[in-house]
């Protein structure tokens, strides 16, 4: 992905009694008067902390004080997490952004990160590769992560290798289509019942950009590599893969392959719902949106969020869909893993507030009622890491102190769609696909074959490179 998409939200109530902790909100190295370290703690490492143990670790991505509202939550939460765990003192960091890709490999190359270090799921190959995580594969159960049974499997498969875990998540997203209810209205379309289908979104599409006066029924995008990203997203929801599973042959060659790119050229030259300006990027959809010009495009929910705090939208006239085949979607966000050398007492404490501010039902980023009195929108299906009954809890909770319609979100919620990571390297392919995307669409001659074989071949040229 292009940007920063991951909001802070998310929580959950460690087990592990006898943990506490102190802010200090600076951004020194972590110690513990608690020697050992590594490794040497795994056979104790599912036994509580002890309470007269006092321990000191570092994290960074406290807000920034110029969001004034979150950085509130942030100090308001380690106040409570100190009632509970005085013995831990955790020295914060702020950043904005959370990650810059430049900081973060030099401080993994200089093992500068704090003790617990805010990564992307993308990350994890990058951060092994530099062994610069701890295994908390013992130190993670149903006891410190009571809702551990609930978090999409997805999810968590970004987190481990060789079926060993090395951090938690705090947030996420899931790629699905987005819509305008009052276009939908306006075409004789059910807001209600969104398109699960491209055929689906197709016929829609047309009644959409029937209405004229500039509208269209379906927009992507196709410059500065976010045409090959929606690409991406749309062969996951068909069940296809951009690389093979070692990551080094491209693998969207095939018949579904062929046919994101063929719905594309058909919406633009037989349907002619895609309007004949194209070279579109970030944000061009979200403004024609906004602007009631565009009916439908593949998104995530904080889109949403920008249409309505950025473009003036208003919440009520958008809706979101599952991902259109629904075999996948794209998957991103964010999570914190420990520094390699951290004690066991550190990950246990790390894991501690990790739990309980951002996995914790009613607690931390999931306290809906302060986030509705902090003014702060409420409601939005994002992060969406959760399912069974932890789910329908957070459901319920967001529609108790929603300040969105979250009615709007149901079809999107009601659909499981296994999620799915964007591949390795994935600017390098994603620069290569924008042109198969470009061409469809600005070309009504163009030959579909030929694009993805050009643009195998050039991937495969860029991942050999890389090895």
């Amino acid at each position: 992905m292009n940007r920063d998409r991951l909001l802070r939200r998310t929580v959950a109530l460690a087990a592990a009694a006898g943990l506490a902790l102190t802010a200090a909100a600076c951004s020194s190295s972590g110690s513990s008067s608690s020697g050992n370290s590594g490794d040497s703690g795994k056979a104790s490492a599912g036994a509580a902390l002890d309470p007269n143990t006092k321990v000191t670790i570092s994290i960074d991505c406290q807000p920034p004080t110029t969001k004034p509202a979150e950085r509130k939550e942030w100090a308001d939460d380690i106040a409570a997490f100190n009632k509970q765990y005085p013995n831990v003192t955790i020295n914060a960091k702020d950043a904005s952004p959370c990650e810059d890709p430049a900081a973060f490999t030099a401080q993994l190359k200089g093992k500068t990160q704090p003790d617990a270090f805010y990564t992307y799921f993308t990350d994890l190959s990058q951060v092994l590769d530099a062994d610069q995580a701890e295994d908390i594969s013992a130190y993670v159960n149903d006891q410190t992560v009571p809702a551990l049974k609930d978090i999409d499997p997805s999810v968590m498969a970004t987190l481990k290798s060789d079926g060993k875990l090395y951090g938690l998540p705090t947030t996420n997203y899931k790629m699905g289509l987005l819509y305008n209810r009052k276009l939908f209205k306006q075409a004789g379309l059910d807001p209600e019942k969104p398109p699960t289908t491209w055929a689906e979104i197709r016929e829609d599409a047309k009644k959409i950009a029937a209405l004229g006066n500039g509208v269209n029924g379906y927009g992507d995008y196709s410059a500065t590599n976010q045409g090959g990203w929606h690409y991406t997203a749309e062969l996951y929801g068909l069940g296809g893969s951009m690389t093979t599973e070692d990551g080094k042959k491209a693998a969207f060659n095939t018949p579904e392959g062929k046919q994101v790119l063929q719905n594309l050229k058909d919406m633009r030259w037989t349907d002619n719902t895609m309007g004949a300006t194209q070279s579109l990027k970030w944000p061009d959809l979200m403004t024609q949106m906004s602007t009631n010009k565009l009916g439908m495009y593949i998104g995530a929910p904080d889109d949403i969020t920008y249409m309505v705090q950025t473009l003036k939208g208003s919440y009520e006239d958008y809706g979101m869909g599952p991902m259109p085949g629904q075999k996948a979607a794209l998957l991103g966000g964010a999570d914190y893993m420990f520094k390699k050398g951290s004690t066991p007492d550190q990950i246990k404490a790390g894991i501690a507030w990790i739990n309980f501010k951002y996995l914790t039902m009613g607690k931390g980023q999931f306290d809906y009622a302060r986030t509705k009195a902090d003014g702060l929108p409420v409601g939005l299906p994002q992060p969406f890491f959760f399912g069974g009954a932890t789910l329908d809890a957070d459901n319920k909770a967001k529609a108790a102190s929603a300040t969105v319609p979250v009615a709007n979100y149901a079809p999107y919620l009601a659909v499981q769609v296994p999620g799915k990571t964007e591949p390795a390297n994935a600017q390098q392919i994603y620069k290569v696909l924008d042109n198969a995307v470009s061409s469809v669409l600005t070309d009504k001659n163009a030959n579909v074959d030929k694009l993805l074989s050009d643009a195998e071949s050039q991937v495969n040229q860029v991942l050999a490179n890389l090895q």
